[in-house]
């Protein structure tokens, strides 16, 4: 037996641990969880897999694409369940839904298990990209789920890094989407079966593989679509995201059956959209914020024009009358064949009262007609109420509000019919101290001799703001000069004490 190398001692445990060997707690062991491995199982074929695997199962050596009895060996006490795709869909249908109603309205589900989100024009409405995508993750995590955020030029680069990336967050700078993505595998780019195994077959790891070999010797050994696919990540070859659609926005349409370019065709044409969607809107009880119509022409490009009411409406003549003051900005081209109007913004609107009017009383005028045509010609930021704001300062006293909403009560005291925003300086004052209004003054290069004045009206700072303010004074006249011009001005200072002002004269209103 010692000629044959045996012996006939004992031999040792196999595993028994050896003098030299690791110790126990240097060895990673897998996180320790509240509940059993989960996995989903699905039917591929004629076989089952697993489709989906929590990451305590990963941990364990479980993977998608794994035999349904491989992975039931590997791990006895694994929880399988049957996979539910129609229900996972449906999920992350809600998810685009909402998506389209609080974030962006671009917004749908990708070809796998995520949602694509269009930030063009509205990141900054949400603080930015990065604060977006952080507020997106907390989001998740509050609904029960683990998700991966990347931010990215194109829908493609977009998709891969969020699967692929190194971090929960990636945020791609504009321009650098192909340095972004070469270090990803490439199974990223979202390639068939067939170009993956082909990909493997010729060596190719990595995107960054694919980057410098031309088009053509690339196209024959992965496939054009691999191609495509490639470009549209870099952003050579265009990806639409087809929006989800919020079925509750009030929606209608007209294809017509030649297409039309004047003015009058298309204004008939949004009488009888604007007849079709008030009767959504009164069936539903609601009255439209705004209104979207959109006209298709025949070369594939789209005309939009949209309009704003201060308040909820459905009557046709007042919501043409704002739509054809938009008519002069629709390019028609070659001709509009389709047109399209969407309520986007909707409020309940219930019936009118007419009790009142049939026992005639007079009622209040409403000014939302007025004041949406206006905002119609000249903007509707240029229209808007001025409101008191409890405040002494005058420049604080005053704010602007909702045209159509009622102001509060104004208080007692006089003030200037125009009030400048930020008080002028005078020169060439000549006043008695310390209480007297001035005499004469300088204003824009123009002398100024005062004939009547009333005055002081001494107003004080607000200390509460700003500790600059806490002996701050102010004394304003009402002063009239030769000419009949009544003006509002003001010494800073009380003239007495010298931490009040500097005793310099500002020109702050106009009377009349």
């Amino acid at each position: 037996m010692r000629e044959l190398g045996r012996r006939s001692e004992a031999a040792s445990h196999p595993f028994k641990g050896a003098a030299n060997a690791v110790p126990l707690k240097a060895i990673a062991a897998p996180p320790a969880v509240e509940y059993a491995p989960l996995a989903l199982v699905g039917k591929v074929g004629r076989r089952e897999e697993v489709v989906a695997a929590c990451s305590a199962a990963l941990a364990l050596g479980i993977h998608p694409g794994m035999a349904a009895t491989h992975a039931r060996a590997l791990v006895s006490d694994l929880d399988f369940r049957p996979a539910e795709p129609e229900a996972d869909a449906a999920l992350l249908d809600r998810l685009a839904l909402l998506a389209v109603r609080r974030w962006s309205p671009i917004a749908a589900v990708t070809p796998s298990d995520g949602i694509w989100i269009d930030l063009t024009g509205c990141e900054h409405l949400h603080g930015g990209e990065e604060r977006f995508c952080r507020r997106l993750l907390a989001f998740c995590r509050r609904a029960g789920f683990t998700a991966r955020v990347a931010v990215a030029d194109t829908a493609g680069a977009a998709h891969a890094l969020a699967r692929f990336g190194p971090g929960d967050i990636i945020r791609v700078e504009p321009g650098a989407t192909a340095q972004a993505i070469s270090p990803l595998p490439i199974a990223a780019l979202r390639l068939a079966p067939t170009a993956l195994a082909a990909a493997r077959k010729f060596g190719f790891e990595r995107v960054a593989d694919l980057l410098p070999v031309a088009r053509g010797p690339l196209a024959r050994r992965l496939g054009l679509p691999a191609i495509t696919r490639l470009d549209q990540a870099l952003g050579a070859v265009a990806e639409p995201i087809t929006p989800r659609e919020d079925a509750e926005v009030p929606h209608v349409e007209r294809r017509l059956l030649e297409p039309i370019g004047t003015a009058e065709a298309i204004e008939q044409v949004m009488g009888d959209l604007l007849r079709d969607l008030a009767e959504v809107l009164q069936a539903r009880g609601l009255g439209a914020r705004s209104l979207r119509l959109t006209g298709l022409r025949i070369d594939g490009g789209e005309q939009t024009v949209a309009v704003g009411t201060s308040r909820p409406t459905r009557e046709v003549s007042h919501l043409l009358r704002l739509l054809k003051l938009r008519i002069e900005r629709i390019d028609p081209g070659m001709g509009l064949e389709q047109f399209s109007l969407v309520a986007p913004h909707t409020e309940p609107l219930d019936a009118v009262d007419l009790g009142a009017v049939l026992a005639g009383e007079t009622l209040v005028r409403d000014p939302s007609r007025l004041v949406d045509v206006i905002a119609g010609r000249i903007g509707p930021s240029f229209v808007f109420r001025v409101t008191p704001v409890d405040s002494h300062v005058p420049e604080r006293a005053v704010t602007r509000s909702d045209p159509v909403e009622a102001s509060g009560d104004w208080p007692k005291w006089e003030r200037p019919i125009r009030l400048f925003a930020r008080a002028e300086p005078l020169s060439g004052v000549m006043a008695l101290m310390p209480d007297q209004p001035p005499r004469r003054f300088e204003w824009r290069g123009k002398p100024h001799r005062v004939v009547a004045a009333d005055g002081p009206e001494r107003i004080h700072g607000e200390w509460w703001r700003r500790d600059a303010e806490t002996w701050g004074v102010r004394d304003y006249y009402r002063v009239e000069d030769e000419e009949g011009g009544r003006f509002w001005v003001f010494r800073r200072g009380d003239g007495v004490e010298g931490n009040t002002g500097d005793l310099t004269w500002w020109m702050h209103g106009i009377f009349a």
